[in-house]
């Protein structure tokens, strides 16, 4: 392969590898094999995950999202990447709005600067299960998740919520995708502390803006979905995100979800594998 320009992202510390796939032109299976290269963080650059703007193969969007975890493995959806790769495509002339689509789901970005707001396709009414005498919610924002309610002491305890959110992530009723784990802690009405077991990274990040919607919603859900449109402040170690959307009561599905939150450039450098 030759020398790779890449630059490197952040979302509220969520923290990403970025290439310019309309220049590069490289295969999935490329991007595969280079992503746990580059994003381990003793040997590569260093990162959550890798992501590639990729010149559009649906009908009327402006680009590609391709997004790998940082063992290469396919994540679906990711919030604060998708935030991070708009601010790099605005960047790269595509304007301050667009649309987009990771795999067959279309998302509409909105960037100011260095911030960002994503509006996702409509979230299913999440659903209550019960693994190993663990209460969960369970729901589907892009990707897979599971919220945990917690208290505030325990989202202290990473090494316990380490080996918690390993744990779930495997269970086998979450085969064979496995899913996120979310721990949260809810502080008063709208105001969310958030930590989250990331699958393909393994272990616990930043942040996690799919998680952010998953665990908004499950505290609607919890609150026995009384209100038509609600907003969460959600809290992690790093930063803030903000999550609103319109609830339908008639379909039970979530509506204009919108997640909101910085995108940073880091640098940009050459690399070759």
């Amino acid at each position: 392969m030759p020398n790779i320009h890449f630059y490197k992202m952040e979302g509220a510390g969520n923290d990403f590898i970025i290439i310019d796939n309309f220049e590069y032109g490289f295969s999935l299976e490329e991007i595969i094999q280079m992503t746990p290269k580059l994003c381990h963080r003793k040997f590569g650059v260093g990162a959550d995950g890798l992501m590639a703007l990729e010149r559009p193969n649906k009908k009327g969007v402006d680009y590609t999202m391709v997004y790998k975890n940082a063992d290469g493995s396919d994540a679906g959806m990711c919030g604060n990447g998708s935030r991070c790769l708009a601010v790099f495509a605005s960047n790269r002339g595509f304007g301050r709005k667009m649309r987009f689509n990771v795999h067959d789901a279309l998302y509409e970005a909105s960037v100011d600067g260095e911030y960002a707001e994503i509006t996702f396709p409509d979230v299913s009414s999440p659903h209550s299960i019960n693994i190993d005498g663990q209460d969960l919610i369970q729901v589907y924002t892009g990707t897979e998740h599971v919220v945990r309610l917690s208290k505030k002491d325990e989202l202290k305890d990473e090494d316990g919520l380490h080996s918690l959110g390993s744990s779930i992530r495997r269970k086998d009723e979450f085969l064979p995708n496995g899913t996120n784990v979310n721990f949260v802690y809810k502080q008063g009405e709208h105001d969310i502390h958030l930590q989250t077991y990331e699958k393909g990274v393994e272990g616990l990040t930043l942040a996690c803006g799919t998680g952010a919607i998953a665990s908004a919603i499950a505290a609607h859900h919890l609150a026995k979905e009384k209100d038509q449109s609600d907003y969460y402040k959600i809290k992690v170690k790093g930063g803030n995100l903000g999550v609103s959307f319109e609830f339908n009561h008639k379909s039970k599905t979530y509506k204009n979800v919108i997640l909101k939150g910085p995108a940073s450039f880091v640098f940009e450098g050459d690399v070759q594998i």
